[in-house]
């Protein structure tokens, strides 16, 4: 799958393509995408193809175009807080772009097959902790990675509020994984060759939308043991966030948020000062005279004393309305020695001689 945008040089250009063709259609799904470099996921050797609109697959590990993670991302409708579950976490790209926006109080699971996929997907999502500036940008949901089958879920397992499976779900575990989310969550999946929208409406009701035409390997069905029991799953505890937790999150958003004025302030984005608006200065034409004498007609400019006073007047009168309105300037006061000034006034009233004090 994929091929749906050009490719970039880069991964911005990547996103700029994606965004072009309206896969990306909302700010916090671009911000996510431009945080996390896909390039990191891929292995060395294959990094050259990274920023192509084109799925990758090495052995066990598998990644999809970034024209269907965009679709994905969207359709979720991720919001902060949420608790999200991935099924075929894989190299946990998806899983990480997902955390920046769920941030600090939000659930973030994921559950995959294969174990050594788990192990890199735990090195990827270090790397990213470690060395990328996006890590200290947002306030970030880590992921955590359990290994099983997705389709052997423990039944007493917590509901979710966004639910994405990266594989073809058969019509027979449609009910299974509608039973994993929460009532007004959302579940995103390919079934029958659509990537399909379920949103839950009510404890039995549902709404589905198609959103596109897909092409995904299908879900790997249980092994199930030599008693024949299945191996169940057990998700990750939601744990109650400690006060050292809180804390340090609390701590982190009052820095990130005095950085963020300091740099408005230096890029001086603020006004200093009000703008100040001038009165209009309204000046009067001299008029002139026309004298009929005589069938003579005789045109004159006459100035009238009065007049020219009135016009010094008014200028005046506007000259001491701009000095009122204009804000005055301020200047500090003299530094006072409070010492010195209690020394002398207990030395006059002391002693009859008075004593001068110079600063």
């Amino acid at each position: 799958m994929g091929g749906a945008v050009s490719a970039g040089e880069d991964n911005d250009e990547l996103i700029d393509n994606l965004k072009e063709a309206q896969y990306i259609r909302t700010e916090l799904v671009e911000q996510a995408f431009r945080a996390i470099d896909r390039a990191d996921y891929y292995l060395e050797e294959f990094k050259d193809n990274a920023y192509k609109d084109l799925a990758w697959k090495h052995g066990n590990i598998h990644l999809s175009a970034p024209c269907i993670y965009s679709e994905v991302m969207e359709a979720l409708d991720l919001q902060p807080g949420l608790s999200f579950l991935n099924l075929g976490s894989g190299t946990g790209y998806l899983s990480s772009m997902v955390g920046l926006i769920l941030g600090p109080f939000g659930v973030n699971h994921g559950v995959e097959l294969h174990s050594d996929v788990i192990e890199y997907a735990k090195q990827k999502l270090d790397f990213f902790i470690k060395t990328s500036d996006s890590f200290d940008k947002f306030e970030f949901c880590e992921p955590s990675f359990v290994t099983g089958n997705c389709l052997e879920i423990s039944p007493d397992c917590t509901q979710y509020d966004r639910v994405y499976c990266g594989a073809g779900v058969q019509k027979e575990h449609e009910d299974y994984m509608k039973n994993l989310l929460k009532v007004g969550g959302i579940l995103v999946m390919p079934l029958e060759e659509k990537l399909t929208k379920i949103t839950r409406t009510g404890p039995s009701a549902w709404e589905t939308k198609k959103i596109l035409a897909v092409s995904f390997a299908p879900l790997i069905q249980p092994n199930h043991t030599d008693s024949g029991k299945s191996r169940l799953v057990h998700l990750p505890p939601v744990a109650v966030r400690s006060l050292q937790d809180l804390a340090r999150i609390a701590i982190r958003g009052t820095i990130k948020k005095i950085i963020h004025q300091e740099t408005m302030s230096k890029n001086g984005n603020g006004l200093k000062n009000p703008p100040r608006f001038k009165r209009r200065r309204v000046r009067r034409r001299r008029m002139e005279t026309i004298v009929f004498l005589d069938k003579e007609v005789f045109a004159s400019r006459i100035s009238n004393p009065s007049d020219d006073n009135n016009n010094c007047e008014e200028t005046e009168d506007e000259r001491r309305e701009e000095e009122e309105t204009k804000p005055s300037e301020l200047k500090p006061d003299p530094p006072v020695n409070f010492l010195r000034e209690k020394k002398c006034e207990k030395s006059t009233t002391f002693t009859e001689k008075k004593f001068w004090c110079y600063s």
